[in-house]
């Protein structure tokens, strides 16, 4: 079958496209990716923006809306969401055969409320009132001010995407939204209601790397490329830990389900490191690994399926030990990656607006 089909039969993991394009459903590529094995989907407004900058897939409909009186925003939005709603129906069948385990696509709230409780809130519940998928996600990032969004929208019954997760600390807050979120829901059966936590990979080794380097010890080299790695696997610890115990199997007995980790940002973006490193070292059971299709090709090709995310947790904690004792703080780290993280975001929706607003004059005029 291949080995995207084997990590979620042989593992328990499912790998999942980051990536998506208008052509690639019209054209059927998203429909052989999942044949391939991929069993869901991630999007954000870095992705929108290439599909929308790079190709004149959405020219037509563009000047349909902009012709019609809506405004660039407002076409946008309708864009995404007919995208959306497409690769929510390609998806559909694997939601419906894992028993609504996967078979989701997500959709991100405007990165510019990242820092606005009751304006991410909004947003979500209007995208999420305007889509109406029970395979849908509805992306949140685990900001500051995101954290106690996401509780409510989880109390409300809405499934969630938490994403931007840099640190061991914040993965920990964003656990227990779920968790109070599901003790709060007023709903009997606690099934409906899905999540999985995004954990960022790759962008912290960029960083890790770049202070090691800058110690330029023996000591610094021998810890490149490990940092990233080593955290998603002490997060996996405590997700085992917290998804364990009296307090969790009360609301298991009411359905609830896992919020699962997911691993992003997994390709490498160290040419020097092994493409499938962010893929083979982060294998286990009730997990997602989010992949570009150009990481998807290359586990699909190369990787291997082992289970790894738990093979050898004593030296995970050994790497974060050691990089202490170097002076590199992981939160320190995640605080600044968060940052990026929302400005990259950020940057990337005005800039696809005003490609949209270029692009609009052009095609109306």
């Amino acid at each position: 079958m291949g080995k995207l089909h084997d990590l979620y039969d042989q593992q328990g993991q499912s790998p999942w496209l980051d990536n998506l394009r208008r052509g690639w459903i019209a054209n059927g590529e998203l429909q052989r990716w999942v044949d391939q094995g991929v069993r869901g989907l991630t999007s954000n407004p870095s992705i929108f923006a290439k599909a929308m900058t790079e190709t004149s897939d959405y020219d037509s409909d563009l000047a349909d809306l902009v012709g019609g009186g809506s405004s660039v925003e407002d076409a946008y939005w309708r864009l995404v969401v007919s995208d959306i709603n497409a690769a929510l129906a390609v998806l559909r069948p694997v939601h419906d055969a894992s028993d609504g385990e996967d078979g989701y696509v997500s959709v991100e709230v405007s990165p510019a409320l990242a820092r606005d409780e009751a304006a991410t809130v909004a947003a979500a519940r209007d995208l999420d009132d305007r889509i109406e998928a029970p395979n849908l996600y509805i992306k949140v990032p685990a900001t500051e001010e995101g954290v106690p969004a996401i509780r409510t929208l989880i109390a409300e019954g809405r499934s969630i995407n938490v994403t931007l997760i840099f640190s061991l600390e914040r993965y920990g807050d964003v656990m227990e939204a779920y968790i109070s979120g599901l003790e709060a829901c007023e709903q009997t059966d606690l099934s409906t209601i899905s999540s999985v936590a995004s954990f960022f990979v790759s962008r912290v080794d960029v960083e890790v790397d770049r202070r090691l380097e800058a110690i330029g010890t023996d000591a610094s080299s021998r810890l490149m490329g490990k940092a990233a790695v080593a955290q998603a696997q002490i997060a996996y610890q405590q997700f085992t830990e917290k998804f364990s115990g009296p307090r969790w199997e009360a609301l298991e007995a009411r359905g609830a389900r896992l919020q699962r980790p997911l691993w992003a940002s997994t390709s490498t973006k160290n040419p020097t490191y092994p493409d499938t490193l962010y893929v083979d070292t982060l294998i286990g059971p009730n997990t997602v690994n989010t992949l570009p299709d150009a990481t998807l090709a290359a586990f699909a090709d190369h990787g291997t399926v082992s289970r790894t995310v738990d093979a050898d947790p004593g030296a995970a904690s050994r790497v974060v030990d050691d990089l202490e004792s170097l002076g590199i703080d992981l939160e320190e780290v995640a605080t600044k990656l968060e940052g990026e993280g929302v400005a990259s975001f950020s940057k990337a929706f005005v800039e696809v607006l005003e490609t949209l607003d270029d692009r609009s004059k052009e095609l109306t005029d």
